[in-house]
């Protein structure tokens, strides 16, 4: 019987651009991603949404200002962990990473969509899924 659970890998040859994105997870909460409101604006591409763990869509406009009027938590700070990680190309310049976090008794699996410009790395989706709490599979390690 095949297993539900998907096998995730990266290719070899994408190893140089997930050691780039893997910093910058979890968005908004790390210091080479930025934890300043403009980084966030630079780091977001302007048609740039996502929808949260609770099942929310929420525009880059949404996200900026709650931002800016509630600064995040830096994950190395609070020991958030981020395990799993896997990047699969989807275009030229386009990629999507996976991984899971924790977040003390809180499991989620995380999607990213980023893509490469001129000016560095952008993002333009993000979704954050929360793990049930009967799960099986918790967070592989990276």
């Amino acid at each position: 019987m095949a297993s539900r659970k998907p096998f995730f890998t990266t290719d070899p040859t994408l190893t140089p651009i997930l050691d780039e994105l893997r910093p910058l997870e979890p968005i908004f909460h790390t210091p080479d991603f930025g934890l300043e409101p403009a980084d966030f604006a630079r780091r977001t591409a302007p048609d740039y949404w996502e929808v949260g763990a609770s099942g929310r869509r929420y525009s880059r406009d949404f996200i900026l200002q709650t931002l800016a009027d509630n600064p995040p938590a830096n994950a190395h700070t609070l020991r958030w962990r981020a395990t799993g990680h896997a990047l699969r190309q989807l275009g030229p310049d386009t990629f999507l990473i996976t991984y899971s976090l924790r977040q003390e008794s809180r499991l989620t699996r995380r999607s990213t969509i980023w893509r490469s410009t001129p000016t560095g790395w952008q993002i333009l989706y993000h979704q954050g899924t929360l793990v049930s709490a009967n799960e099986d599979d918790l967070a592989p390690a990276s």
